[in-house]
C-alpha cells in the first residue's frame, strides 16, 4: 500500500467522475469512510473498486489480478455487496460483480475517502 497507488486511484476517479459533481450526504460519506479507512482491509476493498471501475470481474479473476487468496476476495466482495457498493450477477462460482448505481452516483465521496486514507497512512504512530 503506497502513496503512489493512492494518487493513481485519485487520477482514475477524476477521469471517471462526471463533470457535474454533487455533494454526497453525510451518511454516504460515513459509510465510505468506514468501509475504506476505518476497517482492516479497506485498502484491498479500494483496490477491488478500482478494478471494477474498468470492467466487471468474477471472484477468481479478481484474486488473480490482485495476487490475493480466493477466500479473502470472497470476504471483501460480501462486505462490499452487503453495503451496496457492488452488484452481483449470477450465482456461485461464475458470479460477475460490477459497481452499483449507488457507488457510481457517489463516486466523489470515494475521492474524499482516499484523501482520508492517505492522511491516515502518513501519520506517525506514537505509542506511550
Amino acid at each position: 500500500m503506497t502513496r503512489a497507488q493512492l494518487l493513481e486511484f485519485k487520477e482514475i476517479l477524476k477521469s471517471k467522475s462526471q463533470s457535474e459533481q454533487r455533494k454526497p450526504d453525510k451518511q454516504t460519506s460515513k459509510l465510505l469512510f468506514y468501509l475504506f479507512t476505518s476497517t482492516r482491509g479497506g485498502f484491498t476493498r479500494l483496490r477491488i473498486i478500482m478494478l471494477l471501475l474498468e470492467r466487471s470481474y468474477n471472484t477468481h479473476q479478481l484474486a488473480l489480478e490482485l495476487h490475493l487468496d480466493y477466500k479473502a476476495i470472497q470476504h471483501h466482495m460480501k462486505v462490499l455487496e452487503k453495503n451496496n457498493m457492488i452488484l452481483k450477477i449470477g450465482e456461485k462460482y461464475g458470479a460477475i460483480f460490477h459497481l452499483s448505481t449507488f457507488l457510481e452516483v457517489n463516486i466523489g465521496a470515494l475521492d474524499m475517502a482516499i484523501d482520508k486514507l492517505d492522511q491516515k497512512m502518513n501519520q506517525k504512530k506514537v505509542y506511550l
